[in-house]
């Protein structure tokens, strides 16, 4: 079931239907964590006790998006098998509801889909997939290796946007100007007081794909939450190949904005968690670990100790950045 319902004043406004379908791209091979994903997916890493797609699914459902096509590829079909039920588990933890409970929740989130991509040419190809279920609704696209605290959500501010505009919405994060060569970085410009309702809007006028810090038009980043209309898909198919020979979901949207689509975006401010580099996951399952009431605590104490034998200076710079990612956009 649905865990946050749909902002009728978007729609009521505009007349334009607000997005009820994401879409999860998880078809890649996940080479950064070789050997852990020749058998299993990244996006079932676990994250503590529940793997990385949870959380994005969890995500999704907040936002009322409650209809999920999971973009799959070869030996990934336990992505799937993660949100069905078990009634031979669940009938041996009938005695263990806390435990009971947290495996049936999976289930429960969202209706799952899935769509398979015989090959990976890139995410614009990936997302064209999608087109036989999605149809010329909006919808979100989730990538599988980020995702947001649920108590700072990004998702229904993108949804809301969007009903108002028709158009594009990104999410942006601030990264230090140093970094831009790492990220997607875009020119903007204000978008006026018409969305001050909203959170921080911006209207999108360009992207730059990983420039050099004296060539980055800003420092804002391309957080992986996009909130599209159906056209998108046509424009994916006029999309040549574009870098390393595949379609780029960048250059459909570009499209879109050259023959007139309005490209907006929201600046994200809150908790952002990378699982995409094994740095980064690293980062966030410690991070969920010590903010864990059943967790962290003891969890915390032992990390500081464990560190304390190797290095004090070490032991601040592990909890500087702890405190650094749970105040702004994470790395």
């Amino acid at each position: 079931m649905s865990e946050h319902s749909a902002n009728p004043s978007a729609t009521a406004a505009t007349g334009r239907s607000r997005a009820v379908k994401a879409v999860i791209p998880a078809a890649g091979l996940a080479t950064r964590f070789l050997p852990a994903t020749k058998a299993v997916p990244k996006e079932l890493l676990p994250v503590v006790d529940r793997p990385v797609l949870q959380y994005i699914v969890e995500e999704a459902a907040q936002a009322g998006l409650t209809d999920v096509l999971l973009i799959t590829g070869r030996g990934k079909t336990s992505m799937v098998d993660h949100f069905d039920r078990r009634p031979d588990l669940e009938a041996r933890l009938e005695s263990k509801p806390d435990l009971l409970e947290a495996v049936r929740r999976p289930e429960e989130l969202a209706e799952i889909y899935t769509c398979r991509q015989p090959e990976q040419l890139g995410l614009g190809h990936a997302v064209g997939y999608a087109e036989s279920h999605v149809g010329d609704a909006p919808f979100a696209v989730l990538l599988g290796d980020e995702f947001v605290k649920l108590d700072e959500p990004l998702l229904p501010a993108m949804l809301d946007l969007q009903a108002r505009t028709g158009g594009i919405v990104l999410a942006f994060f601030e990264v230090d100007p140093a970094e831009t060569s790492r990220y997607g970085i875009a020119s903007v410009e204000p978008a006026g007081d018409e969305f001050g309702d909203l959170a921080e809007v911006v209207r999108v006028t360009g992207m730059v794909e990983k420039p050099k810090p004296e060539d980055a038009p800003s420092n804002l980043a391309v957080l992986g939450r996009y909130v599209l209309p159906g056209k998108i898909f046509d424009a994916i198919r006029r999309t040549e190949p574009g870098s390393g020979g595949e379609i780029q979901l960048t250059d459909a949207m570009e499209l879109l904005r050259t023959e007139g689509v309005p490209v907006h975006a929201i600046v994200y401010r809150g908790t952002r968690y990378d699982t995409g580099q094994p740095l980064g996951y690293l980062q966030t399952v410690v991070q969920i670990a010590v903010e864990r009431e059943d967790l962290g605590a003891e969890f915390r104490k032992w990390l500081t100790e464990f560190v304390n034998n190797g290095d004090e200076t070490v032991t601040a710079a592990i909890l500087n950045g702890m405190r650094d990612r749970s105040g702004g956009a994470g790395t």
